[in-house]
Order: structure tokens, then C-alpha cells, then sequence
């Protein structure tokens, strides 16, 4: 039998237990900073085309969870691991309310300004990054102001077009796909779904040879109806569900019977969801902490030191 002495133990421990871990998901976690290597090699890949791409996910910059300072250490984190290729799989944007101060996209684009590679840095917007922007809520249409900034800071911005690369004389392209939840309803219209700009069709009809496609999708979904054609698909949005229990990720659902919440899937194509480096809704991360996320297309595996 329980006693009331055992049970008040026991109801401490389990207190202090859940004290200590809200402690650590709110003030530890979401300020750690890792690199996460992948080595993938597509079905489609060229055999001579050794790729080394970085990718930065859903930064959600606020004081004090994501300063500037901070970013500017993920940006000195990044440019050391010497990729050939940046992308930046949008939410650049504050994605909650729990903070202490905003951070303009006048102040956090110059510093992703910083990153640098030899086949350049390259950028698609998240859907809060359209959220945060008012006007073109209202409107329906335009360039949200992190799209803006990040292009006066030197960073060219997809939606739904190509560009083609090449390394040691091998082409790919590179796909940047619209957000696909770019537009809320009004209030009014909570059966409406939210409305999205992408257009996977139409940006893959852009591409004019066989060299293979690497797709930036903010939200991993899309990756349900991406054809064969696509090597890789590079994503974000989930941030690993933010809190991971032995591997699961209770915020992200199964979608058709296949979980995009984290980490290398094979669909139709190679997907790689990052955990990304910001919060959103609240600033809690556990068993999920910031990452970087280092992609090797060919070659042999690379070692990297979190």
C-alpha cells in the first residue's frame, strides 16, 4: 500500500522531474546549436557530382531565444563547414509571442548576408514569413518584407522557379517552390483553407534538361505528390515537432501513412526535414535541439564534429 509519506515523495520527484524539464526545454535546448550530416545518394545522381549543401530552416528571430547574436553564430557555423551551397528553407520571421523583443528583417537580413559559398546562397520563404506581412495578407499578392530584405542583403528569393548550377562541369538545378500555406482566411472564414502560392507543376515545367532537380519546400507535405523526377527535396517547417519523445514527434501528424515530421524519408525522392533553429508557437524545445543541417550528394561520407 501507498503510503501518504511515499506519495508525497513521489509526487515531489515527479514535480521536480517536470520542473527541471520544462527548465531545460525553455532556457537550455532552444539556445544549443548542432550540425546534423546527412550522406545521401539519390537514384538519379550523377556519379562524378559530389555536392556539399548547408541548410538553415525556420530561424524565427526574437529576442532573446534567436538575437542576432546568435544568428550571427550560426552564420560563422555555417560558412565553416565550407558547403558548396546554401539554402535557407524559410520562417525567418518571430513565430510566437513569448519574446522580449522583435527583430525587424532590416536587422537579422544583412546578417544571414554574411553566409557565403561558392555556388551562392539561396533562399525560399516560409509561411509565417507571408503571415507576419499585413499588407500582402491583405491584399492577396506581393513581396513580404523578409522577401525584400533578404534580397537588398544579396540573397535571391524563389517562388516557384529554377535556377541551373554546375560543379567540375555537372549541372543540376535548383527548385524553389511557393509556400504552400502562404495566405490565411479572414476569421470569418474558418472553413476556408489557408491558401498557398505554390505551384510544383508549373516550377518543374521550367526545367529545360535531364541534369537533376533539387526541390526547397518550406512544408514537407509536398513531398507526397513529388514526382521521381526530383533528386532531393530540402525541407523545413515541422521543427521536429520542437519536443521529441524516444524518436516521435506528438505535433506532427502521419500524413498518408508517412511521417515528414524529421530527418532522411524516401518517397517518390530522397526528403530531408530539418529541425530547424528557431520556436514557434512557444519557445520549448526538447529532444529536438537547433540544428544545421549538412547534406553530402556523392562521394564518401563526411565526419562532422556537433
Amino acid at each position: 500500500m501507498l503510503s501518504r509519506r511515499r506519495f508525497l515523495s513521489f509526487s515531489g520527484g515527479l514535480a521536480a522531474t517536470g520542473f527541471s524539464t520544462a527548465t531545460y526545454g525553455v532556457g537550455v535546448e532552444p539556445l544549443r546549436l548542432g550540425v546534423t550530416d546527412y550522406h545521401v545518394r539519390p537514384h538519379n545522381w550523377p556519379a562524378g557530382l559530389k555536392l556539399k549543401i548547408a541548410a538553415i530552416a525556420d530561424i524565427h528571430a526574437c529576442d532573446p531565444w534567436m538575437s542576432l547574436a546568435h544568428i550571427e553564430g550560426i552564420v560563422a557555423r555555417t560558412n565553416a563547414l565550407q558547403p558548396d551551397l546554401i539554402v535557407l528553407l524559410g520562417d525567418y520571421v518571430a513565430g510566437h509571442r513569448h519574446h522580449i523583443g522583435r527583430i525587424d528583417a532590416a536587422a537579422w537580413a544583412p546578417v544571414l548576408g554574411g553566409l557565403k559559398a561558392p555556388l551562392g546562397v539561396h533562399a525560399i520563404l516560409g509561411n509565417h514569413d507571408y503571415w507576419d506581412d499585413r499588407t500582402v495578407q491583405r491584399d492577396g499578392r506581393g513581396a513580404p518584407v523578409a522577401q525584400r530584405a533578404l534580397e537588398a542583403a544579396g540573397i535571391p528569393v524563389y517562388e516557384n522557379e529554377v535556377v541551373r548550377l554546375s560543379k567540375n562541369g555537372h549541372a543540376f538545378w535548383l527548385a524553389g517552390l511557393g509556400d504552400q500555406l502562404a495566405y490565411m482566411p479572414a476569421r470569418r472564414f474558418r472553413s476556408v483553407p489557408r491558401i498557398g502560392v505554390d505551384d510544383l507543376a508549373g516550377t518543374l515545367r521550367k526545367v529545360t534538361d535531364s541534369a537533376p532537380v533539387i526541390l526547397l519546400a518550406h512544408e514537407p507535405d509536398v513531398a507526397l505528390r513529388v514526382p521521381s523526377r526530383v533528386a532531393l527535396q530540402l525541407s523545413g517547417h515541422t521543427h521536429g515537432g520542437q519536443v521529441r519523445v524516444l524518436g516521435w514527434s506528438p505535433a506532427v501528424p502521419i500524413r498518408n501513412g508517412v511521417n515528414l515530421a524529421y530527418g532522411h524519408i524516401r518517397t517518390q525522392c530522397d526528403v530531408i526535414v530539418s529541425g530547424g533553429l528557431g520556436c514557434s508557437i512557444m519557445p520549448v524545445r526538447i529532444g529536438m535541439p537547433p540544428e544545421i543541417v549538412l547534406v553530402s550528394l556523392g562521394g564518401e561520407p563526411v565526419e562532422v564534429t556537433s
